[in-house]
């Protein structure tokens, strides 16, 4: 499996201690995806280590630092599986510092949601994350 292309997210939650909201971003491209939700997080550059490529990707898309908690992991070494050719390792995560998070690459809508009731499980999220959310609410339950 190691052949997958390496991809990172980022469950960005208000707490990692007692998580009680989830932040969630909706893609702006590419067009199959468009107005899909997702974990934000992106791929793993060369030589970087997923931890540093998740954190450089939450500093591109939303313009915050990110401390990094657990890590959800998937039913694969390498996360899990998106489509034929990649993979995601996802981990809890807080907002670090003062900032507030924006859609500055890669979507255009933010919120912040209750992981208290089913109301993230009403959007349209991108298919693959679905097990991802599941797994992520039984964690936090």
């Amino acid at each position: 499996m190691s052949n997958l292309k390496q991809i990172v997210g980022a469950a960005i939650v208000d707490s990692l201690a007692a998580p009680s909201r989830l932040l969630v971003a909706r893609r702006s491209a590419p067009p199959s995806l468009a107005g899909m939700w997702e974990f934000p997080g992106g791929k793993v550059e060369p030589g970087e280590t997923c931890e540093a490529g998740l954190e450089r990707e939450i500093r591109e898309e939303l313009g915050v630092a990110v401390t990094l908690g657990s890590e959800l992991e998937g039913p694969l070494e390498q996360g899990w599986q998106l489509n034929p050719g990649a993979a995601m390792r996802v981990w809890f995560a807080e907002i670090a510092d003062e900032g507030v998070p924006e859609p500055l690459e890669d979507h255009d809508e933010l919120r912040w949601l209750s992981l208290e009731t089913e109301e993230v499980l009403e959007l349209d999220w991108i298919p693959a994350d679905y097990p991802i959310l599941r797994e992520l609410l039984r964690r936090v339950s």
